[in-house]
Order: structure tokens, then sequence, then C-alpha cells
């Protein structure tokens, strides 16, 4: 089923849904299409891609969830220590929970299970291991959850979600 990316009035992502209920938003007049693929719904009404709200919806701050799947995500399903890019990859404390780490978006990353076990009860710094980069938490929900989405299928989408 193909998805719809949904920008708030100012352009901004803030949602995605189905294109039967992008559709529906069009043809009530609640929301105008922005970009299409080409492939047509009905007569002359083409499959919308990415849609527009025609009026402002505020979005609530919400906190990202730390979850593995999350971290996995946020360092783009690669090794932070060897780069390795795969998809069956362990979540690293770096300041080990047994010497007082905790589970924080700055203190967990990504890593393979060579590296996990290779790394060990030590600190990066004590096993003579880099990070490739430093993490972070996520700045915004909306553009965490929509990356998730987005593939190069969306390509429609890519100028929308450029802060992801």
């Amino acid at each position: 089923m193909p998805k719809v990316l949904v920008l708030n009035a100012s352009y901004e992502p803030l949602n995605i849904c189905s294109w039967r209920r992008a559709v529906v938003l069009v043809l009530k007049g609640k929301a105008e299409q922005i970009e299409h693929n080409g492939k047509l719904v009905y007569a002359d009404f083409p499959l919308p891609t990415v849609i527009r709200l025609r009026s402002y919806v505020k979005i609530p701050y919400k906190e990202i969830t730390l979850s593995r799947r999350n971290v996995l995500h946020r360092d783009n399903y690669t090794c932070q220590y060897c780069g390795d890019h795969r998809h069956d990859l362990t979540v690293d404390h770096i300041v080990p929970r047994s010497r007082g780490g905790e589970d924080s978006w700055e203190n967990v990353v990504a890593a393979c299970l060579k590296c996990n076990v290779k790394k060990s009860d030590r600190t990066p710094k004590q096993a003579g291991m880099a990070l490739l980069s430093t993490p972070r938490r996520p700045h915004s929900h909306v553009y965490f959850e929509i990356s998730k989405h987005a593939s190069s299928d969306e390509y429609h989408w890519q100028k929308y979600i450029v802060g992801a």
C-alpha cells in the first residue's frame, strides 16, 4: 500500500497516512495535493504522494522512546565501532551498566556482536575502540518517525524531510 506524507500548512512533515486517507482529505478540501506519482486513482485524479493540510496543526512535543529499534534506526543500522551495516546488531552501553552506565540516548550505540564481545565490560577507550560518531538524542519525534518510513521509493518526500 503506498503511503502519503502529510505536511502541515507550514510545509513541515506532520505524519504519514494511507493513500485512501489522503484522497479523502483532498476531496473534502482539508488538504491539497503537492506531489503525485502519475498513477490515477480516478479518471483525472492522480495518486498523491505528498499532501499539505490547509489549516495549521500544532504539534505537541513528544519524547522519543529509548528502545533497541530506535537506537538501531538512529545509528542507521551501522555498528558504531567497525562501520559494518547490518540488521542483526546489538545495543552496546558505552559506559557499561556494571560501571554505573545508564540507559540513555548518549550512552547506547548500535554494535555488531563481534565488536560488542571485543569491547566486553570496558569503555571504548579501555578496549582501544573508537566510536564512529557521538551518540545523541534524536531532536524531533516527527522527523524521526517519518525517516523510519522514508525509503528510496518515496523520492517525492526527500525535499520535505531534509532535517530527518
